[in-house]
């Protein structure tokens, strides 16, 4: 018996216009639609008129339910996974469908399309031969600034999802750990309140400082060059003074100025034992 087939089908992160022919059609061809959220993806195909079964796929149920639906596509079915917006697996649930059935030798098609943090870099103006996706930040405290210390790396963009509720809060790490640097933020993208706004993460923090943020976002930036005289030296008794441990200090450190990390590792210790007389 021929095995189905598993479709990664991205759907609209808000305008409905952007759902393409070719995932309308595979929607309706499909013997069963894996989503998110069923009621979310059943009011996506009412308004396309599609009738296709619809089962339940997310990240609770996801571990049971990926047995089951590879089991669905060994038989002969095909499947498509939706998320609730956006191409699934990036942030989404999807990553154990889409490995069981590459270890099973069913075949995984993509069906592309809207994508939140493809958006926004496309409108962002940064240099975008090279960029690193961080996915959703910590929710805070010592992890997320272990996070975002990661991003202390000069010339690159970084692009990441953040809580509407901890934007600021966020803004405010990204100033006191990476400095204050180029920024985009897009929330809302492609809804009917979408808003794009641009600057030196100051800029930005001031514009929204007395504002109630709401819907999604997504949050770009652009690290510099490193400043004139900077040292190695001082980084890592910046950071190690700020509380940073040796290990993330090193790390970060090693990256921002292309230095082995054993050699930063050995500056580091000595510094640490500095700061204990």
């Amino acid at each position: 018996m021929k095995t189905g087939s598993l479709y990664i089908v991205a759907t609209p992160i808000g305008n409905l216009e952007d759902m393409t022919l070719r995932a309308l059609r595979i929607l309706k061809e499909v013997s069963l639609i894996a989503a998110e959220d069923t009621r979310q993806t059943k009011k996506l195909l009412n308004h396309y008129g599609i009738t296709t079964p619809v089962t339940s796929y997310h990240e609770h149920n996801e571990k049971e339910k990926a047995p089951f639906l590879t089991e669905k596509m060994k038989s002969g079915a095909s499947v498509a996974l939706v998320s609730d917006a956006g191409t699934p697996g990036i942030s989404d649930p999807g990553y154990r469908l889409t490995k069981a059935a590459v270890e099973n030798g069913i075949e995984v098609v993509a069906i592309p399309g809207p994508s939140a943090l493809i958006s926004v870099l496309s409108v962002s103006g940064f240099a975008l031969d090279r960029f690193t996706f961080m996915g959703f930040l910590p929710h805070g405290g010592a992890e997320k600034r272990k996070f975002i210390l990661e991003m202390k790396v000069p010339q690159h963009t970084f692009v990441l999802y953040d809580s509407p509720r901890r934007l600021k809060e966020t803004l405010d790490s990204i100033i006191e750990v990476v400095g204050d640097v180029e920024a985009v933020v897009g929330r809302e993208m492609t809804k009917l309140h979408e808003e794009v706004l641009r600057g030196r993460v100051s800029v930005i923090r001031e514009a929204l400082a007395d504002r109630e943020i709401k819907g999604e976002v997504t949050l770009v930036i652009r690290t510099g060059e490193l400043g004139p005289g900077t040292s190695c030296e001082d980084e890592l008794k910046k950071l190690l003074a700020e509380g940073f441990h040796l290990k993330d200090a090193v790390k970060a450190v090693a990256l921002e100025f292309g230095l082995p990390r054993s050699d930063v590792y050995r500056e580091a210790l000595r510094i640490k034992e500095g700061l204990k007389k």
